[in-house]
């Protein structure tokens, strides 16, 4: 019994030692610098799954929400290293140095992006490959990011807010909403990237009867699929292939559905002998795809699915998380959205549709589109890791110029969140202020789409689909906060704290956001 306490106790002091001596090395590494630690790291999977950060256990996803800004502000430096010892210790440098953050996004061969395994659901993508995979999937995928396609966005965006108006709220006069994501953004983001995603006609109304050979409809389908995708990113293989739960097995059944759909719509497509002309992005891609002259360019069935899967997923819970803390803010602040509904009609007076032509003239629109992602980035950090042996310069709060060694091998977290609320950047940063981004503003500290070569390609699509949906929402409805006797009394704070509350999808979302609509 002593002989196995022994070697117990002996086990526990070895492991604890190697931790030490991993830990002196990785904060060596990067030359000693400030920053914080926690059992679990804040990134990655493990870091994704805890909801509440516990200091010291755990940070969690949430931990930058929380937090924003504070661990630089108390480190007195925008450039950390966090420590995790789960599942082994890892050393991460955190940056919210918006010059720092620059030269690492401008420099794709030293800062590569790591590979996202978990994303290959249906085959290689543009985000989920890097190198010589990478150049092919972005020379056939750009592409199918054109203007006829913004403009095909835009039309439709109209027309499916005109049959939220017209069918859906229809005669009256105030419309209550539990949660706006649920009730307004999901639907109008799902019918878009419907649409202008995968040319497929989707509406409030549209018929939810699978055709034959099918058992859920593509409408189904395809929301199964954007609610629930996390659960087919996380659950290891043997519980996908069994699905122990109703759930699993919803979401497993919507994958197949929406992949039959898709092989299908591939066939059909390659099948007509006379190919009309299409701006949506599946049949933009598979007719780059199939018309490049270098066969080993085009993508198989498979990357093509893959691609379309990643568009879906960067373009539809990321336009209606990102919408729906637009419509709080506005309700929240009153005299900002008389200020965008006055802008509005000053750009259309005549009561007309507002069409693909005015959007540049929509200033307001796109200020209050901006904050809003200025605010609540979709995405609070975008993983780097450095090739090969290099250095980053900062300047710490006392003006001191530092240099950070970063080996190669070395894992970066390029933080988002803090940087829009980086006080060096942003005055005032935890207020809304769409006026900001009027005249000269601080373009290298604004990332909701990353930058660089590995910036979003969608970032038109998305912008173009919001703003039609602000303007037409705005245009004809004044947004304002839920009635709530038991609330009467909190203060500014208390409201926004309570009304902005987060929690982690696969973008950042709001947890609950009741909302009151009525007619102008």
């Amino acid at each position: 019994m002593d002989s196995v306490l022994l070697i117990l106790l002996s086990t526990i002091l070895l492991v604890c030692l190697k931790t030490y001596i991993d830990v002196r090395r990785a904060v060596r590494g990067n030359g000693n610098r400030p920053g914080f630690w926690s059992l679990v790291s804040c990134f990655g999977t493990l870091g994704f799954m805890f909801k509440e950060p516990r200091r010291g256990l755990t940070g969690g996803s949430l931990r930058f929400w929380r937090r924003r800004h504070l661990d630089f502000d108390e480190a007195g430096v925008d450039i950390l290293t966090h420590i995790s010892f789960i599942p082994n210790v890892r050393a991460c440098l955190v940056l919210a140095d918006a010059a720092a953050i620059k030269e690492v996004t401008s420099s794709r061969l030293l800062f590569p992006k790591p590979p996202y395994p978990a994303l290959r659901v249906w085959g290689g993508n543009i985000i989920a490959s890097d190198g010589e995979e990478w150049k092919r999937h972005r020379k056939v995928s750009a592409p199918a990011f054109s203007e006829p396609n913004n403009r095909l966005v835009w039309t439709e965006t109209v027309k499916i807010m005109l049959d939220l108006f017209d069918n859906v709220w229809g005669s009256q006069d105030t419309v209550t909403v539990d949660h706006v994501v649920d009730s307004i953004t999901l639907p109008v983001a799902l019918f878009v990237i419907s649409v202008a995603g995968f040319g497929k006609s989707a509406s409030w109304q549209s018929d939810l009867l699978p055709p034959p050979g099918h058992k859920l409809s593509f409408k189904d389908a395809l929301h199964v699929v954007s609610v629930d995708m996390f659960i087919q990113v996380a659950c290891p293989k043997l519980l996908w292939k069994f699905a122990p739960t109703k759930r699993i097995a919803n979401v497993k059944l919507a994958y197949e559905e929406l992949e039959q759909y898709m092989l299908e719509m591939v066939q059909d497509r390659r099948k007509t002998e006379k190919k009309e002309e299409r701006y949506d992005l599946f049949s933009s891609l598979l007719d780059a795809s199939d018309s490049d002259s270098d066969v080993n360019v085009r993508l198989t069935d498979r990357e093509l699915l893959g691609n379309i899967f990643i568009f879906m997923l960067a373009g539809h819970e990321t336009t209606a998380h990102s919408l729906a803390f637009t419509f709080g803010l506005l309700a929240m602040h009153q005299d900002y959205q008389e200020k965008l509904y006055q802008h509005i009609k000053g750009v259309i007076p005549d009561d007309r549709l507002p069409t693909y032509e005015d959007m540049n003239k929509l200033t307001e629109c796109t200020a209050v589109f901006y904050e809003t992602l200025r605010l609540f980035p979709p995405v609070v950090a975008v993983p780097k890791v450095a090739a090969e042996d290099t250095s980053l310069v900062t300047t710490d709060f006392a003006g001191n110029k530092v240099v950070i060694p970063v080996p190669r091998g070395q894992e970066l977290q390029l933080a988002i969140l803090a940087l829009h609320y980086n006080p060096r950047y942003w005055d005032d940063p935890h207020a809304f202020k769409p006026e900001r981004f009027h005249g000269d503003w601080p373009r290298d500290a604004f990332l909701p789409f990353s930058a660089g070569a590995r910036a979003c390609l969608g970032r038109r699509f998305f912008e173009t689909e919001g703003i039609a949906i602000l303007t037409m929402l705005v245009s004809r409805y004044k947004i304002e906060l839920r009635d709530e006797p038991e609330f009467a009394n909190e203060t500014y704070e208390e409201r926004w704290q309570r009304l902005f509350e987060v929690k982690q999808g696969i973008t950042l979302a709001p947890a609950h956001l009741p909302l009151v609509f009525k007619r102008r």
